[in-house]
């Protein structure tokens, strides 16, 4: 079967650095696939994300997404399919504050017409996120700087997830949490990731976590293995 997302030869340096920061031989990531990948700070791991979300290109290699190399896109085409097809959770959440939480959560809606379509009544979609999410209707008309770093969080998680993405990309979200928090959003977000039936790549330092996962990468030793071949 062919794979949902596959990397190959991937290298990628910062401009005026010399040394690449990430530099793998490959990756596969298979349709409803949920993996956990781990590794030390300056790994790549926020690199890689941001890789295979086209915010950045690499100096080498492939980045392919449904047999579409995105490496061989330019910056519209990838903003394209960021929009269609990937759901982001960002490490600082990256909501809008001055937005309430349902605006915030239909904002990839407003981005493509693709997935509103598959999200269909937008604004209920968003509403039915939420609550899954564990928040609850009272909350939902506040603005999202007034509301606890968990519930943002999870506001994060909802925009993701709304219009079925076929890759939600997560990196770090459960670092501010602590350990019951973190297992609680797990669960939350499994649920939902099923229900849409996404492909889950979840970064995290937290190893305590990868059990809960299909498969745990380390990144380390995926970048060693480039490094040996």
């Amino acid at each position: 079967m062919t794979p949902l997302l596959d990397i190959k030869d991937l290298r990628f340096t910062w401009p005026g650095d010399t040394d690449p920061v990430l530099e793998l031989s490959g990756l596969e990531l298979a349709a409803g696939e949920k993996v956990f990948m781990f590794g030390p700070s300056g790994s790549g791991k926020s690199t890689l994300l941001a890789l295979i979300g086209g915010l950045i290109r690499p100096q080498r290699g492939q980045i392919l997404f449904r047999d579409q190399n995105l490496v061989e896109l330019g910056g519209a085409g990838r903003d394209r399919v960021r929009a269609e097809h990937l759901g982001v959770i960002f490490q600082q959440f990256n909501l809008l504050p001055w937005l309430d939480l349902i605006n915030n959560a239909m904002l990839p809606c407003r981005f493509s017409r693709a997935r509103a379509a598959r999200a269909g009544d937008v604004k209920g979609a968003a509403e039915k996120l939420l609550a899954a999410m564990g928040l609850a209707p009272e909350l939902w008309h506040r603005r999202a700087d007034s509301i606890s770093v968990g519930q943002q969080q999870r506001v994060a998680a909802a925009r993701a997830l709304i219009g079925r993405p076929a890759l939600i990309l997560a990196d770090e979200p459960t670092s501010a949490l602590d350990h019951d928090r973190r297992l609680d959003f797990l669960d939350l977000l499994f649920s939902q990731v099923e229900a849409a039936n996404s492909a889950l790549l979840f970064v995290s330092h937290d190893r305590d976590l990868a059990g809960r996962f299909d498969r745990a990468v380390d990144l380390t030793d995926l970048n060693e293995a480039q490094e040996q071949a």
